[in-house]
């Protein structure tokens, strides 16, 4: 409004300006013409004077008196134009002027009403930078609360840690479970027909209560044998796959914690330990979410929560490499390195010990995975190169050891305990992702592989930081105990059953040696007691699985696992060293 209102000023008053000119022109040609008329009054004044001189000159003067009376009355027409001009403008003054006023009070009031908004405004800013002040001093208290808040939960996490160890070490830094698998076909078509046609109980073995397992056998000319074994913990053979890894989830938080865990499965031939540890072995469906799959075993199991713990505490996630290894006729076969991107086969590694007296195996294949996915698909691709037979026993036994080792690795905070301690090592990424080919028997190739994980270097992250161990989690997958004459193998089957019961049993005389608390210890007599020698000796979290037929064909191998669970059980071991029981900074 202010806007229009100063353009019809500028028009009216620069009209005016135009009308103004005009009508000074007019009165500048009126005092010409005046003055001009002034001269011919001169003149017929004179004129008139020379009447009577000459009629010839008066004759002209009479001319120039009709001029001179046609300009006046041209002259006075002109003046009355001009008149009514003159009029006209100051009517248009007039309105000019009025309008003007209008516009002058309604730009007043307009100014009036914005000088209103301004204060008003101002006023509200004032407010609003009062309010604003106001918060950031709450604000500046809420960050002095959270502060305080995060160093109490930083020392409540460390108590948690220290209480969930306790705990872990009050039930056994070693534990024994036991499973007794349910009958299965193939047992009713083994047994003995004596046996069949008794009235006696096939079943040999049996589970009391969540702790106990009785064994009752009554074999012809020898002695009757009922004998209870006490475990930590006893399932029977209804229990399922998710009650079994219930007492697995208590070691993963001991995993995240730094503390170095492992799970083993023993047992005889048959008896169930591939399936307790990773689940059918003929899954022909896509690798589905754990809770979708209820049979899967305690490997996948432990890969979806080990990443839905790491995904709980996003600021400081682990890295997340897996090797796969199989101890094979007592040598230990890399199955995850490749001799070509076509040609895949085990490359042959030793067990070396490090400067800090950790058990590493150099050049070992490490893979990284980013998700449970990525886990499974790595570790079922790999099972297949793993070394297998045909036996009287199982139409698909495991000839090797299998140890699947998870390792988290971190950026260490500087200042933390963590910066202080562990091993540290190098993660590269394989050559090639080729594919894998199954193997059905021993590895040949040699071959070496380039990219590979070496304890004696260690990898930058993004910020110049050394990326150290964090923690390991090892999944062993022991071969099965068997007597050759149930099992029926020959030849190669044999020589591999030699080595199995030589490693099996050299694993029974560790245990015994560090029951005993003896002054030596023979992990060197097995490669596969040597590369677990950190988990047996060690301050790590171990959770032994027996896997047991309760079918009475096999109750000698049944008694022989029950033992070997027995004398786990008596290893005592001392209390986590300083360093590991200091709590490592928050992930």
């Amino acid at each position: 409004m202010p806007a229009r209102g100063g353009r019809w000023a500028g028009f009216w008053e620069q009209r005016a300006r135009q009308l103004q000119r005009q009508v000074q022109a007019k009165e500048e040609r009126i005092v010409e013409l005046e003055t001009e008329n002034a001269i011919l009054h001169l003149k017929l004044a004179e004129y008139q004077e020379m009447t009577g001189k000459s009629s010839h000159a008066a004759t002209r003067f009479c001319l120039l008196c009709d001029e001179q009376e046609g300009l006046q009355r041209g002259t006075r027409s002109s003046l009355a134009q001009l008149c009514r001009v003159i009029q006209k403008v100051k009517q248009d003054r007039k309105e000019l002027r009025s309008s003007s006023l209008d516009l002058l009070r309604d730009c007043q009031g307009q100014q009036q009403d914005c000088g209103s908004e301004i204060v008003t405004a101002v006023q509200g800013a004032q407010r609003h930078h009062e309010a604003v002040l106001a918060w950031q001093s709450k604000a500046g208290c809420l960050e002095q609360s959270l502060r305080e808040t995060t160093e109490r939960y930083q020392l409540e996490k460390q108590k948690r840690k220290q209480l969930h160890n306790r705990l872990v070490e009050l039930k056994g830094n070693i534990r024994v479970h036991c499973r007794i698998r349910p009958a299965l076909p193939f047992d009713k078509e083994s047994e003995d027909p004596l046996s069949q046609n008794s009235s006696v109980s096939a079943e040999v073995a049996h589970a009391v209560d969540d702790e106990t397992v009785l064994v009752r056998w009554d074999r012809p000319g020898h002695p009757w044998i009922n004998k209870t074994y006490n475990f930590e913990r006893v399932y029977g053979p209804a229990e399922s796959q998710r009650v079994v890894f219930e007492e697995v989830c208590p070691l993963l938080t001991s995993l995240l914690d730094g503390y170095n865990v492992c799970i083993m499965a023993y047992g005889q031939t048959g008896s169930g330990k591939s399936y307790t540890m990773m689940g059918p072995h003929s899954r022909k469906e896509p690798v589905l979410p754990v809770e979708s799959q209820g049979d899967l075993g305690i490997i996948p199991r432990a890969a979806e929560e080990l990443f839905r713990l790491i995904s709980e505490n996003p600021s400081r996630s682990p890295k997340v490499a897996v090797s796969v290894v199989e101890v094979y006729n007592n040598d230990i076969f890399d199955l995850l390195a490749k001799d070509s991107c076509a040609v895949t086969s085990g490359v042959k590694r030793e067990v070396l010990t490090t400067k800090a007296g950790k058990k590493e195996i150099p050049s070992l294949t490490y893979e990284s995975v980013h998700s449970t996915e990525e886990f499974l698909t790595l570790v079922d691709g790999r099972l297949r190169l793993r070394a297998k037979h045909a036996t009287l026993v199982h139409a698909d036994s495991s000839r090797s050891h299998l140890i699947i080792t998870v390792t988290l690795t971190t950026a260490p905070s500087w200042d933390s305990p963590a910066n202080r301690q562990s091993d540290v090592s190098v993660l590269k990424e394989p050559d090639c992702p080729s594919p894998r080919q199954p193997a059905t028997g021993r590895r040949h190739s040699a071959a070496h592989r380039t990219s590979s994980w070496s304890p004696g270097a260690a990898p930058e992250g993004p910020t110049g930081h050394m990326e150290q161990v964090h923690a390991k989690l090892q999944l062993v997958d022991l071969a099965g105990s068997e007597c050759a004459g149930v099992s029926g193998v020959t030849g190669a089957a044999l020589r591999e059953t030699s080595f199995i019961n030589r490693s099996l049993a050299a694993l029974a005389d560790v245990l015994g040696a560090l029951s005993e608390r003896r002054g030596h210890v023979p992990y060197r007599n097995s490669k596969l007691t040597h590369l677990l020698q950190d988990v047996l000796g060690g301050d790590a979290k171990l959770l032994v699985i027996l896997c047991v037929s309760p079918c009475r064909k096999h109750a000698a191998e049944t008694l022989q696992s029950l033992g070997f669970g027995t004398r786990a059980r008596q290893v005592q071991r001392g209390p986590a060293r300083a360093g590991r029981v200091a709590p490592r900074t928050p992930r």
